[in-house]
Formats: C-alpha cells, structure tokens, sequence
C-alpha cells in the first residue's frame, strides 16, 4: 500500500504526521511512503531526511490524497481540505479528529465519501487509556500553565502577577478542573513554580491516584490539594482562581460545561482561563475555539485563551511523542491491512469513528444527533 503524509494547514500546526525514522520501517514492510514537499521542516525534519529514508517527496496535496491508501495525519481535515477527502473515497484517514467538538461538516464529508476515519484520541489500550492521546495531553497541560503565566501579564490586561514563588508574597493560586493526565500535568507544573494548585478531581478512585502521583513526581508538600466538585467549595476555588485551566475529557464526547456563566463572572478581572477541552467544545463557559495567530479574547474582564492545537508550537518534542504513540498501529495497519488489524484488535477498533458512509463510535453519533453503526467491528 501507499502510506502518506501531509504538511498540516491548520493555524500554526508545525507537527508531522510520519518522522523520518519510522519511514524505513514501513518500507522494509514492502510499502511505499509518500512525504508532502516540505511536511515536516517546522519539526525540523528536512525533505533529505525522509527521501534518505526511502521516502517519494510530492509537491501536490492532491496527488497524495489520489494515491494514499492510508494518510497519516496530525489534526483534523480543517475546511479547505474537504476537497482532498472527496478524491480519498473509500480509502483511510489517520489522524486526531475530534468530531464531537469541530465543524459538523467534517463528519459529514467523511461519510460522504466512505472514509475509514480513525482517530487517535479514541484508541484504547488493553486497560481502557488513551494511548495516542496521552502525549499530546501532557505538552497541553504543561503550555496550559506556559501560557496562563504569559497572558496573566498586564500588557495583556493580566492581573498582573506570576506563577513563580517570590519571597514575602502570596503565591498565585491555579485551579485545574479535571485529574485526567492533561490535568493532572498542569497541577504538577503549575505547583512546581511554586503556584497554590487546587485540582478538582470527583472521581475518588482517581484523586487517590493523583495524590500518590503528586506525592512521587513533588513529594510532600502544601502548595498543591485535590477537592471533589462539591458546589459550595468549587465555586469559592473559581472565585479566588488567578489561573482556571479546564481539563475535562470524556473519550470522543462533547466536554461537558462544568463552570458556570455565575462562577466565571465572580472571578477576579484579569484572571485567565485556559481550556484544554475546547477540542471537543470547552468544559468552561464562554470558551470558544482560538488560535496561534489569535490566541485570547476578554469576556466579562477575564481573559480566554482556548487554542485548538497549542501542542503544535511545541512541535519538535510533540511529534516525537506522538509518533511514539501512534506508530505502532500504524505498523500492525502495514502488516496486516485496515480492515483485518481493526477485526483483530478491539481496542484500536474503538478509534474507528466513520466507515463505509457511517458513523461507527457512540458519543460521536450521539453529539452530532446521528444514528451509529457498531455491526462491522463488534
């Protein structure tokens, strides 16, 4: 089969699907694998890297999509590329989609045109996590607190404070909704700055995870506490918050709204509000999706930065992590076809979100108020 990559278009996404590593090894496996001229120069890759790996250097996007049996990707298909899908009928996409939480359109075009659309933030490994979502978790939840620190500057309409511990002042206090591996790695940044940390964790099996995983990577120490979201509680943490980060996941569902319009408007003007979540819609009120080239906007005094892809300003470090993550699969794919590998392993099965004009995964088919298909792969 051909195995290919693009060169990503949305806003700022320097990462790459495929590095050049990992090229001959799918080449030793009897494929071919097809770069885009120029894919992965903001990872710093060259074009020699990959073609001294084996790789075909293409300059057409089109030529690409026409050929590739399988196109490995970093984010979603964004508007402009539809028109790459509808010359891929019938063939797979491998990617991060997030179709609870972008246009609705996207799903649609993919199952127009019978696209095996397989997302990474859906595969499961033999214990229910999210393997392919975990890296890209962690680089978020540490430039959560990056830039948290950077927009609560004054210049910014900040309030004017840092994330740091300095002699004779009160620490900033940060509070992370959600104790998932996002959340719980901008609790662990955060405090390791020297910030008061809350993290608002309801699940008990999970807090009591988080306490010995804080204990371990900060030892013991005052400066960072687990709460449930018990409603008295959660809404004085949000009213005293310099740094609200929201990190709630539901695997491939919609984010649920968990601060309130109320809780958001008793803050302190100029605290900032940075949510991870925003990917599949936000978990906070008043997020609205952002970018690199635009990446906050003020609302009721407080400032927003909800970027869709901040791994992909990290993009050297975060490619290697999700190359780590996916390529694997995509190994099993090259070995044994799409159609057996996903027949054969039920957790990576549960990454199939669209195929043959269907939507195959629950809470997708759920959001989008569609009907699912599970038959093929259950």
């Amino acid at each position: 089969m051909i195995i290919a990559t693009l060169k990503e278009v949305k806003d700022n996404e320097n990462r790459v699907g495929l590095i050049p590593e990992n090229v001959k090894s799918l080449i030793d496996l009897g494929h071919e694998v097809w770069v885009q001229k120029s894919a992965g120069i903001n990872s710093g890759f060259s074009d020699e890297d990959y073609s001294d790996q084996g790789a075909k250097i293409v300059d057409s996007e089109e030529e690409i999509a026409k050929n590739a049996d399988v196109l490995v990707k970093v984010k979603e298909p964004v508007t402009k590329e539809y028109k790459l899908l509808e010359l891929m009928k019938g063939k797979t996409l491998y990617t991060y989609l997030h179709l609870s939480g972008v246009d609705p359109q996207l799903t649609e075009v993919l199952i127009k045109n019978n696209i095996t659309a397989i997302a990474y933030e859906t595969i499961e490994d033999e214990n229910g996590f999210l393997p392919c979502l975990k890296p890209m978790s962690e680089v978020a939840g540490i430039l959560s607190i990056q830039y948290g620190a950077q927009y609560l500057q004054r210049k910014y309409h900040g309030i004017g404070v840092t994330l740091g511990k300095v002699d004779g002042v009160s620490s900033s206090n940060v509070l992370v909704v959600g104790g998932g591996i996002a959340g719980r790695t901008a609790a662990r940044t955060a405090a390791g700055m020297g910030s008061n940390v809350v993290v608002v964790e309801k699940s008990p099996e999970r807090a009591e995870a988080l306490k010995k995983f804080f204990d371990s990577e900060l030892g013991k120490t005052d400066n960072i506490k687990i709460i449930s979201n018990s409603a008295g509680d959660f809404s004085e943490q949000v009213r005293n918050s310099d740094l609200l980060v929201g990190a709630v996941l539901i695997a491939g569902a919609k984010a649920p709204r968990v601060v309130s319009e109320e809780q958001i408007k008793s803050m302190k003007n100029g605290s900032v509000i940075v949510d991870i979540s925003i990917d599949q819609g936000g978990c906070i009120w008043g997020s609205k999706p952002t970018s690199h080239s635009d990446p906050i906007y003020e609302l009721e005094g407080k400032i927003f930065c909800c970027i869709t892809n901040m791994p992909g300003q990290a993009s050297r470090q975060s490619t290697y992590a999700l190359n780590n993550s996916t390529f694997p699969f995509l190994t099993k794919i090259a070995e044994k076809g799409v159609i057996e590998y996903l027949k054969e392993n039920k957790n990576f099965a549960k990454g199939l979100n669209t195929y043959n004009g269907k939507i195959t995964f629950k809470h997708v088919a759920e959001d989008l108020k569609r009907e699912a298909d599970f038959e093929e792969f259950n």
